[in-house]
């Protein structure tokens, strides 16, 4: 999937979040291009443009090896090191980096990027430092993945796809949404849901039926074909507490069933 400007400001959010948690003076990172090629586009604490896209292939140099390995890889001197390649010495010369570390963001399996963490002296970096910069690429992981599952909705939805796929994946995306730190990104995911909603009922959701966000959660899981017991799962809820959101948003939408409020909430604008 191609990167686009939102997928760069997670790097940089990350970035900063890296350096704040280890106490790093320096971080840089950047997302997979065609063909695993990384290219570092951002850049945080750097003295100098030296490390600015450049392009590091899988397998080259300690950023390359962490994409091919798709694991944490730790160098404590760079340019003396003999557990990588060594193509971009000059640049990280110029920048002055001594020990570096490296940590990929994974995405279904696969690569998407590369946090890297630096100090201007050869000194090991520490299991904390590392354990904080996994936590970083944990962030851009998550919410990489909440982007393309809403690019790959929206792009459903735009071909015909069927609409059970759409629902089970509305459903997924609404149970995610506030398990996201970001305000933004949460907001931004919702507000896909919205859209989804919008294009299967042609309005927005009727000012006359005003449910709760957790009942609309709640309600997404029943049309997805989930159990009180799946969606308490999916939600991170209890089953009563399932039973308690389902209650109140049928009585709202006057249904006597489970079916009738998902129909309902469906015609009111709030479900797909």
């Amino acid at each position: 999937m191609t990167a686009d400007a939102s997928d760069a400001v997670e790097i940089r959010n990350a970035l900063l979040r890296l350096r704040r948690a280890t106490g790093l003076p320096v971080a840089f990172g950047g997302l997979l291009e065609a063909g695993q090629r990384m290219r570092i586009s951002e850049l945080d604490g750097t003295a100098t443009h030296a490390l600015r896209s450049l392009v590091v292939t899988s397998g080259t140099g300690l950023g390359g090896k962490t994409v091919a390995l798709a694991r944490p890889c730790v160098v404590t001197d760079y340019s003396a090191s003999r557990q990588i390649s060594h193509e971009y010495d000059a640049a990280v010369a110029v920048e002055g980096l001594r020990s570096v570390l490296a940590v990929p963001v994974v995405v279904r399996h696969r690569v998407r990027g590369v946090l890297y963490g630096a100090l201007r002296t050869a000194r090991p970096l520490g299991g904390r430092m590392l354990d904080a910069a996994v936590e970083a690429a944990r962030d851009v992981e998550r919410a990489l993945a909440v982007r393309d599952e809403a690019r790959a909705l929206a792009a459903g939805a735009g071909a015909g796809a069927g609409w059970e796929q759409v629902r089970e994946a509305h459903a997924a995306l609404r149970a995610l949404a506030p398990r996201i730190a970001d305000p933004g990104l949460r907001a931004e995911l919702l507000a896909a849901c919205a859209l989804l909603a919008a294009e299967s009922g042609g309005s927005e959701p009727s000012p006359r039926v005003r449910l709760a966000p957790r009942e609309v959660d709640v309600l997404a899981c029943v049309a997805a074909g989930a159990t009180n017991a799946v969606a308490a799962e999916r939600l991170g809820v209890t089953p009563e507490t399932v039973k308690g959101y389902l209650r109140s948003a049928m009585r709202k939408l006057r249904a006597g069933t489970r079916g009738e409020a998902v129909v309902a909430a469906r015609r009111a604008g709030w479900l797909p």
